[in-house]
């Protein structure tokens, strides 16, 4: 007997964020048979949450500005550790697909003369980031659905994806469950391009919301064959809310230290003097994050378990004009007034620099037939994300591995299957179908509490092995939960796939944070505080046997050109005006 549906296209798309878009428009403007699945709903992938905008060298308004600079930028942010062809590719291509976005309905916004405008954003050296108010990442998201409508493709949200269909070394597809009634689909496939997002949700403070980015992306990546690389490598906010429960890891934005706000311990000290006197609240990302971390970790935290961050010396209609969003975010969530009191904030986990090892020019991974494009793949972002990099990233290889991926299904001489494979899919999803004594949301909850306490913004040996220990107790108790299913009730399955996404994805980060014996950019140890010219690597990480093995690769040198860039840009040092996400 049948017990799954079947779905065949030349091309499938995992996921409904901004490079699962791009990447399907590409591979319908040559004209084959494209499918993007996801678990979200197609208008709310973590694209929306993109406040600060996206990046293109354009020089609209500072004319000096070039690719060269934005790779400089990019890479000297990255701490040496990105893929300078990836990253060229990206500063190359960024202005097209920026102009292409905004043509198709993302209403960035423009100067006087007709040409996009572009502010400041971090630690470009020029004004490069173009924006939609403070909503780019929803303007991005509701023109690439306008466009994939007119081009008719259908989009099947509510579909959890198990595993991929691999057979000899080759991708044919993937299973998924519907999350509303359980129907399996068997989705045949020349090719599947994953976009599927990060990992952050598996730490207790995080931006990310329900139901998305627990590293699924990476556990299909991993069965299937693919190496992982950068793991460590996870940026995090300095600022996120703490309360209500379903606010906890919000952004609050960095524009309210950029417009004056000031941050306190709980004995009224303004502890930025104690970090970096000369910037004090307008220091990096990275060094506030830590800032933060610190004065909670040591005790010295408000009431709910953060730091107060208070704007309310400056006047309400100051406020009410520079930071409407999160006057209102507060009001609505907290009913906390911010022009009378102030904000309680902690350091959350923000974006996966790491993820799947792919090629730099088509993002193939050493599966035949299987690209990545987005948050899951990796290389582009090396230690730390350049602020509105990733909003280029989605659109640049989205594009290439929709090229790659319709480029792969046109060659293909003969189509790979496999019922045999099929069938242990199967098996795999019935045998977590039993009683236990474990809940499946107890156990999430307490691995997000590990990584938080012992793989948070500051690490060291002691605390990751230790969380290594505790993860592999959380696998084994996880083998032992309960899942019962009905008709109308298949989320305690779902929410398994997720934790057992997390503990390997956790397993990867952890492995790869010890390995890594230095501090550099996001990857910060306390018992190795410098950073070392022996750790110029990167790590990679494979699963054999149901083992996950860790190993060292060398980073891609750069070549004459744009050394000289490099050597020729300047650091930014100064924050002021420039904290906008």
């Amino acid at each position: 007997m049948k017990n799954h549906l079947t779905d065949i296209s030349n091309v499938l798309v995992i996921g409904c964020g901004g490079a699962g878009l791009r990447a399907a428009i590409e591979v319908k403007k040559n004209d084959l048979n494209v499918k993007i699945i996801g678990k979200r709903r197609k208008n709310d992938a973590h694209t929306v949450l993109a406040a600060g905008g996206i990046n293109a060298a354009f020089g609209n308004i500072d004319k000096d500005d070039n690719w060269l600079q934005h790779f400089a930028d990019t890479y000297l942010e990255g701490y040496g550790l990105g893929n300078p062809e990836i990253i060229e590719i990206m500063a190359k291509e960024s202005p097209k697909l920026v102009k292409e976005i905004d043509s198709w309905g993302a209403n960035l916004e423009k100067l006087k003369n007709g040409k996009l405008d572009q502010r400041f954003f971090g630690a470009h050296t020029y004004r490069r980031t173009c924006y939609s108010g403070d909503f780019t990442g929803q303007s991005i998201i509701q023109a690439l659905l306008k466009r994939i409508k007119l081009l008719n493709i259908p989009i099947y949200d509510s579909q959890y994806v198990t595993d991929l269909l691999i057979n000899d070394n080759t991708c044919f597809g993937a299973m998924s469950i519907n999350t509303k009634n359980g129907e399996r689909t068997v989705h045949l496939a020349d090719s599947v391009i994953l976009c599927t997002g990060g990992h952050t949700k598996i730490w207790f403070q995080s931006s990310s919301r329900k139901l998305e980015n627990y590293g699924d992306g990476y556990d299909l990546a991993l069965k299937a064959g693919c190496d992982l690389i950068d793991m460590e490598m996870v940026q995090f906010h300095p600022t996120g809310m703490i309360k209500p429960d379903d606010f906890a890891g919000t952004l609050v934005t960095e524009a309210v230290r950029g417009e004056g706000g000031k941050l306190f311990n709980v004995n009224g000290e303004r502890f930025m003097q104690n970090y970096d006197k000369k910037r004090m609240e307008l220091s990096t990302r990275d060094k506030v994050a830590i800032a933060n971390y610190t004065e909670i970790i040591e005790g010295r935290s408000s009431p709910n378990g953060g730091v107060f961050l208070d704007i309310s010396h400056k006047p309400k209609d100051f406020i009410l004009n520079k930071i409407p969003k999160i006057y209102r975010q507060f009001i609505e969530s907290q009913m906390l007034d911010i022009s009378q009191k102030p904000m309680e904030v902690a350091p959350t986990a923000h974006y996966s620099m790491g993820g799947i090892l792919v090629d730099s020019y088509n993002h193939s991974t050493s599966v035949k037939g299987l690209f990545a494009a987005g948050e899951v793949a990796g290389g582009l972002h090396g230690a730390n994300r350049l602020g509105g990099n990733s909003l280029a990233e989605i659109l640049v290889f989205g594009k290439l591995s929709g090229i790659a991926a319709s480029s792969y299904s046109i060659k293909l001489k003969a189509q790979i299957r496999s019922q045999m494979a099929i069938k242990k899919i199967h098996e795999n999803i019935n045998k977590f179908i039993k009683n236990g004594e474990e809940l499946v949301i107890a156990l999430q909850n307490e691995l997000s509490k590990v990584m938080w306490e012992k793989c948070g913004v500051i690490k060291n040996e002691e605390k990751l092995k230790l969380a290594l220990e505790k993860i592999d107790e959380i696998e084994k108790r996880a083998y032992c939960v309960d899942i019962r299913i009905s008709d109308n009730n298949f989320q305690d399955l779902i929410k398994l796939f997720d934790l057992n996404s997390s503990i390997k994805t956790a397993k990867a980060t952890l492995l790869s944070a010890i390995e890594r014996k230095e501090s550099r950019g996001a990857h910060q140890r306390s018992d190795y505080p410098f950073l070392k010219a022996s750790e110029s690597c990167s790590y990679l990480i494979k699963e054999k046997e149901g083992l996950l093995q860790i190993s060292r690769k060398d980073c891609i040198g750069l070549n004459s050109d744009l050394r000289k860039q490099i050597d020729q840009t300047v650091k930014i040092n100064d924050f002021k005006n420039r904290l906008l996400e």
